[in-house]
């Protein structure tokens, strides 16, 4: 198996284990606060993540380049999955993947007052297509319209500006220092909204939600080793694979199927977003594999 082929596979795993987590939030969230369950997922990921990183790496891994850069991103990831859990909660997992789907558009449209970028006619047209699918999805002012919509598509936006954050960071921190780092500000972020709501975990969900932790942690250091074994502008299109785990966990674990709007929607965004990354690749600049923050 080649290098290349390896990173393709490993990331296609790590899609598969976020909609593990995906799934296990859904569940959770039927009976626990939403903060609650965002809190613990943060906190059994750093758990898990530090106790594989530190015994390989050793405590200096912890030191970072950018501390404020490092607590906006974890900050972020955490804002994004607040908003993504009020969608999982209310929507079926394929339309929550097709509106995450326009991270990579957010992120073009965003590169430009935020990095400088400049953005050519062909790649705006490409996102303003991807947002008429998100309609498309969404159908605002039809019944099949729900307002826990609007925050996936919140959460889409936060994920885009975390992954311009990474850019940033990347450069200089090593993946292990900015995965602990994120699961550290993402804890410490979560805190004042579960205490807020607080709802003390019981039985089930206390598994529930290492689950999610654990598969945060892995589906993270599976994308890392994803990324040495292949450039991100080779994996970036294999992230569309996601719809598919997760319209396969949303049939057999709760017994929905998207309908055909959703599909064709999702079908105008993935397009647009692939277009995207051979633009980007086309144009020489740096391509970053933008799997929805978990």
């Amino acid at each position: 198996m080649t290098p290349a082929i390896k990173g393709i596979v490993l990331l296609s795993v790590s899609l598969l284990v976020f909609t593990v987590l995906d799934s296990g939030a859904k569940l959770v969230l039927q009976t626990l606060s939403l903060p609650t369950a965002a809190f613990f997922r943060y906190v059994f990921a750093l758990l898990i993540s530090l106790a594989f990183i530190i015994p390989r790496t050793g405590i200096r891994i912890v030191r970072t380049q950018h501390p404020y850069l490092q607590a906006a991103r974890g900050l972020m990831l955490a804002g994004s999955t607040m908003l993504n859990f009020v969608g999982l909660h209310h929507l079926q997992l394929a339309q929550t993947a097709a509106i995450f789907f326009t991270i990579p558009l957010w992120t073009c449209a965003l590169s430009v007052p935020l990095l400088g970028e400049k953005v050519g006619p062909r790649r705006w047209a490409a996102v303003a297509i991807g947002f008429l699918g998100v309609l498309v999805i969404m159908r605002p002012g039809t019944t099949s319209f729900h307002w826990a919509m609007l925050f996936t598509l919140g959460a889409s936006l936060v994920g885009a500006l975390y992954n311009i954050t990474t850019r940033k960071v990347g450069g200089n921190d090593r993946a292990e220092t900015s995965l602990i780092h994120v699961g550290l500000f993402g804890s410490l972020g979560g805190v004042m909204p579960a205490l807020w709501l607080w709802q003390t975990p019981q039985g089930q969900e206390w598994l529930l939600l290492l689950g999610m932790g654990a598969a945060g942690a892995l589906g993270h250091f599976l994308i890392i080793e994803a990324h040495r074994q292949a450039p991100a502008s080779l994996l970036a299109p294999f992230i569309y694979t996601q719809i598919v785990w997760m319209t396969l966990a949303g049939y057999i674990l709760f017994g929905t199927f998207p309908d055909a709007w959703t599909f064709a929607g999702g079908a105008i965004v993935v397009t647009s977003g692939i277009y995207m990354f051979m633009r980007e690749r086309a144009l020489g600049r740096q391509v970053i594999a933008s799997v929805p923050p978990e």
